[in-house]
């Protein structure tokens, strides 16, 4: 069904939620047409595909719009059936692996807004703390409950549901908190977090899709200069 099929995906290139769905078309190795999007003029297609949100990822699949990026990433691997499978095969597994990539995703919603407010130069230590105690607690409990002997190996094995969705939104914080002078996501506070970001960074296909440390830190300079108080 996937060759033959057509596969659109709308987004922006900085955005760690399409970030996610490239990933996963780039791991089940599907071709596909990126269609960039310009968020303050957004296109009549983006509207027409996704009017409830308004927002990317939208995937287009032979002309069937698909909106939010999980559901984009469950839709993948239920279409797409050939390998690589991105949940386990064990249904106490797969809901394990369900709870703990919404768990990070609420994280780094947090993270969001808190890194924006940073880039506008107001305090935010009440939001980062409250995302710092919810990657404390994915830190500790990923470990306990799925692995327990340290950061996973893609040597032979590529990334799955819950890879896709930690490098999405964690792949490039090193990149932001460089930027910010605001380092925390450390190998000494999170040894299994960092270790298996990095370890995913090393993957082709997700390397190939990681948008560029001056791309991001140029964008982040425009945050902020948009940001500024306008001079007296």
């Amino acid at each position: 069904m996937g060759e033959e099929s057509t596969v659109k995906l709308h987004g922006t290139w900085a955005s760690p939620c399409v970030l996610k769905a490239k990933l996963a078309l780039n791991i089940k190795g599907i071709e596909f047409e990126y269609i960039e999007e310009d968020l303050q003029n957004k296109s009549e297609l983006l509207l027409q595909y996704n009017p409830v949100h308004k927002r990317v990822p939208v995937l287009v699949h032979n002309g069937l719009p698909i909106a939010e990026s999980t559901i984009i990433l469950e839709y993948i691997d239920e279409t797409w059936v050939h390998p690589p499978h991105y949940l386990p095969k064990d249904p106490y597994l797969r809901a394990k692996h369900r709870f703990w990539a919404a768990i990070i995703h609420q994280a780094t919603e947090i993270l969001g807004k808190g890194l924006i407010t940073k880039v506008q130069g107001k305090p935010t230590e009440d939001t980062m703390n409250e995302y710092w105690k919810k990657l404390d607690t994915a830190e500790e409990f990923i470990k306990a409950e799925l692995y327990p002997y340290g950061c996973p190996s893609f040597q032979d094995v590529k990334p799955g549901y819950l890879d896709i969705v930690l490098y999405s939104h964690l792949g490039t914080l090193d990149v932001v908190e460089e930027f910010l002078d605001y380092k925390q996501f450390t190998p000494e506070r999170y040894p299994l977090l960092v270790s298996w970001t990095k370890a995913l960074s090393e993957v082709p296909e997700i390397k190939d899709a990681t948008p560029s440390k001056p791309e991001l830190i140029e964008l982040l300079h425009v945050m902020r200069q948009k940001n500024l108080p306008p001079k007296a």
